[in-house]
């Protein structure tokens, strides 16, 4: 038997690593004899630059820069002089990590901090810049960062805006400088949610909650969202706010596209060709991939890592297994989606924090138990 291992971190419990680690034993212990590939994955969140290092070396780059709400911090970005390309994770200067539950305040924090990294990079000689995006304390539409690199948002009598969420629906005008840095550099955004800018689906409404904004900021957002797509129209002639996938980390990839022209491109496709894993699915032929994620629910089908393992796993025709610490979402609509099976760790007669205290136990054993049961009677 051959099996491909990607999951991601149990947030709050297990690494990446560690869930392999853990599926790895289950499976060996059942079946002696598997033989198991992995790909250590990110969705472009928090992560992304661990998931790179595993198969580049890169030169560690350490940059002064701000925090979301922004406090000075230092935070680092991958750099590979061979080929000028740079190697950004949102997360390190604009994550959601970097705040605790009391501060997150998604009205006042920006995307800065990540522009300057990114500035810092092209000075160094970047030609290409790879952005991790995902877990972000921001909605800001990518403002900061365009700020940090040349650009200036301006409210209707010309005061110059500071790139914030609740600014978004004051923004009148935009501007930018003659030749900024960032000319002639290209922009990757890796992404792995297909939310459109605005709307119900859009940045505000899915993932503002989660940031610290109540019902009537998610609101107030997303008309400022939506205010900053139509200043963009008529200040810059494009329209991308409808394109899926720029509603990630609070519309930052809708600002990539739009000021940078960004090209998007999935972290599960990023990191299969990182890792060398389409050459390896046509020489060799896996029995199953196996995925998983500390809580598996809506968010899940609009483009998160497991979405995209599931649809590698319907190009290769090989069946996907997802293992999770909870369940939030019916089981029959991900089976009719593309996956084979379902595996839900939790203990159900323990608290909930029994599970997470011993989830890679309980994954080992789940996916133990599911092999045991494939077995003929």
């Amino acid at each position: 038997m051959k099996v491909l291992l990607i999951p991601d971190k149990f947030k709050g419990s297990v690494t990446a690593d560690g869930v392999v680690k853990a599926l790895s034993q289950g499976i060996l212990k059942s079946e002696p004899k598997a033989e198991i590939f992995k790909v250590m994955a990110s969705d472009g969140g928090d992560g992304f630059l661990d998931a790179v290092q595993n198969y580049i070396s890169l030169e560690r780059v350490e940059v002064e820069t701000i925090d979301p709400l922004g406090r000075p911090i230092k935070a680092y970005y991958l750099y590979n002089t061979i080929n000028s390309t740079a190697y950004v994770e949102l997360a390190k200067a604009s994550g959601i990590e970097l705040l605790s539950t009391a501060e997150l305040n998604v009205m006042e924090t920006s995307t800065i901090g990540t522009g300057i990294q990114i500035e810092d990079a092209i000075m160094r000689g970047a030609k290409n810049i790879i952005i991790g995006l995902g877990g972000s304390a921001t909605n800001d539409g990518g403002t900061g960062i365009a700020q940090a690199l040349g650009y200036r948002f301006l409210d209707a009598k010309g005061n110059e805006l500071a790139p914030k969420g609740k600014n978004l629906s004051l923004i009148s005008k935009i501007s930018k400088k003659e030749n900024p840095i960032w000319k002639g550099v290209s922009f990757t955004a890796v992404n792995d949610v297909t939310n459109p800018l605005f709307g119900k689906e859009g940045a505000a409404y899915v993932y503002a909650k989660q940031k610290g904004a109540d019902g009537i900021q998610i609101e107030t957002l997303d008309k400022g969202l939506r205010n900053l797509a139509r200043t963009v129209k008529n200040e810059m002639g494009v329209d991308h706010a409808e394109l899926p996938g720029t509603g990630a980390a609070g519309g930052t990839a809708y600002g990539l596209k739009t000021f940078f022209n960004a090209e998007f491109i999935s972290g599960i496709e990023f990191l299969f060709k990182l890792a060398g894993i389409p050459q390896l699915l046509k020489e060799t032929p896996v029995d199953y991939i196996i995925t998983g994620e500390g809580k598996i629910d809506e968010q899940t089908l609009h483009g998160k890592l497991i979405k995209g393992v599931m649809d590698i796993g319907l190009q290769y025709q090989i069946p996907v297994i997802a293992v999770c610490g909870k369940l939030d979402v019916a089981a029959d609509e991900l089976k009719k989606k593309g996956l084979k099976e379902v595996l839900e760790i939790m203990d159900t007669s323990q608290p909930m924090q029994y599970s997470m205290d011993n989830a890679a136990k309980l994954i080992e054993k789940t996916i133990y138990n599911y092999f045991e049961q494939q077995k003929p009677a």
